[in-house]
C-alpha cells in the first residue's frame, strides 16, 4: 500500500473543548458549592461538640457525627451525570411536592360543586392544578420568552451520514463541528426527539396521484409503494428522528433592555446556520407557528407527527 494512502486513512484528533459551564474550583479540587456546603456542615458539627463536650466525650460524640457527617459529604461530593447529588435532593423534594395532575386552566380550577357528597370528593383525591407552561410568550421571530431563564430560539438540523465517508472526510466534518462548539458564546443545547409518524396520509396521496402518471408502470410502481406503506404503518409504531438545535440567552441584567436577548439569541442560530453549513448540517431556524407546534408536540408525544410529502430532493442521512 502506498504510504500516503496509510497516511491519509491514519485516525487524527480534534480538540473538542470542556465543558465551559463547569464551575470553577475554588478550594483546591472543591467548587464555591462544595466548599460552602463541607464548611458549614464543619461548622455545625464544631459547634455542636463544644456545646456537648460537657456531657459526651470526644469517642461517642465522634461516633454519632460521622455517619452525618460521611452523608453530607457523598451529597457535596457525589455526582451522577454531571449532576451534584444536593440538586438531585432538591429535585426530589420539588417533585415530591409538585402535584402530580395537572389541567389547561389559566383561569384557575373551580372546586367541586357543593352537591357532590364528601365521601365522593375524597375518593377522587386532591384536585388537579392549574398547568403552567415554562415560556411566557413568543416573538413573531419565534424567540421563546422564558421569564427569568432569559430568551430561547430554537432551529431543526439535518443529519450527516458519518459511517460511510473516509477518514479524511470524517476529519473535516469533525474539525467543522469542532469550530462551532469552540465558537459559542452562550448556553446552546441539541436535543434528538423520537416521535411517532403516520404514513397514512403519503400512501393515500401516492394513491390519489398514482393516476396522473406518464406511464403504466409508473402508475403500477405508485400503487405498489403506497400499499407497501400502508403494510408498514399497520405494522407497528413508527418512529422518526429530530434533531433540534436551541440557543439560550441568559435573562437580562437590571437597568438593561428586556429584548435585548432576542435578537442575541437570533444571531447565535445564524450563526450556527454558517457555521454548521460546512459540516454538511443543514441548520434551520423556527419561526413563530412551527415552535409553537414544537412545543405543543412535546407537550403530547402521542399524537403521530405525518410524514412529509414525497419530493425528489432527500437530505443525505435523513433516512434512518
Amino acid at each position: 500500500m502506498n504510504p500516503t494512502d496509510e497516511a491519509a486513512d491514519a485516525p487524527y484528533a480534534t480538540r473538542i473543548p470542556v465543558d465551559i459551564s463547569r464551575p470553577d474550583q475554588l478550594l483546591g479540587p472543591f467548587t464555591a458549592r462544595q466548599t460552602a456546603v463541607l464548611a458549614v456542615t464543619a461548622l455545625v458539627l464544631y459547634g455542636g461538640w463544644w456545646a456537648t463536650r460537657p456531657l459526651m466525650a470526644p469517642l461517642a460524640y465522634a461516633a454519632l457525627v460521622v455517619p452525618v457527617a460521611g452523608a453530607v459529604a457523598a451529597l457535596a461530593l457525589g455526582r451522577r451525570e454531571g449532576i451534584g447529588l444536593d440538586r438531585f435532593l432538591f429535585a426530589a423534594f420539588a417533585h415530591a411536592r409538585t402535584p402530580k395532575r395537572r389541567v389547561h386552566a389559566p383561569e384557575g380550577v373551580p372546586p367541586l360543586p357543593a352537591v357532590v357528597p364528601d365521601r365522593w370528593a375524597r375518593a377522587a383525591g386532591p384536585p388537579p392544578a392549574a398547568m403552567r407552561m415554562p415560556y411566557d410568550g413568543m416573538t413573531p421571530e419565534g424567540v421563546l420568552d422564558l421569564g427569568g431563564e432569559g430568551k430561547a430560539a430554537v432551529a431543526t438540523c439535518s443529519t450527516v451520514n458519518f459511517e460511510l465517508r473516509s477518514a479524511a472526510e470524517q476529519q473535516g466534518l469533525t474539525a467543522a463541528f469542532a469550530r462551532w462548539l469552540n465558537a459559542l458564546t452562550g448556553p446552546t443545547q441539541l436535543l434528538v426527539r423520537c416521535h411517532r409518524i403516520d404514513l397514512a396520509p403519503l400512501a393515500d396521496t401516492l394513491q390519489r396521484d398514482a393516476a396522473a402518471l406518464p406511464h403504466p408502470a409508473l402508475e403500477r410502481a405508485a400503487r405498489a409503494h403506497a400499499g407497501f406503506l400502508a403494510d408498514l404503518a399497520t405494522g407497528g409504531d413508527l418512529l422518526g428522528r429530530q434533531i433540534v438545535l436551541v440557543a439560550r440567552e441568559e435573562a437580562a441584567a437590571h437597568g438593561m433592555r428586556r429584548h435585548a436577548g432576542e435578537g442575541r439569541v437570533l444571531q447565535r442560530v445564524t450563526e450556527a446556520v454558517r457555521a454548521l453549513a460546512s459540516a454538511e448540517i443543514t441548520v434551520t431556524p423556527l419561526d413563530a407557528g412551527q415552535s409553537a407546534d414544537l412545543v405543543a408536540a412535546a407537550c403530547n408525544p402521542d399524537a403521530p407527527a405525518h410524514s412529509p410529502a414525497p419530493t425528489d430532493d432527500v437530505p443525505e442521512g435523513d433516512l434512518v
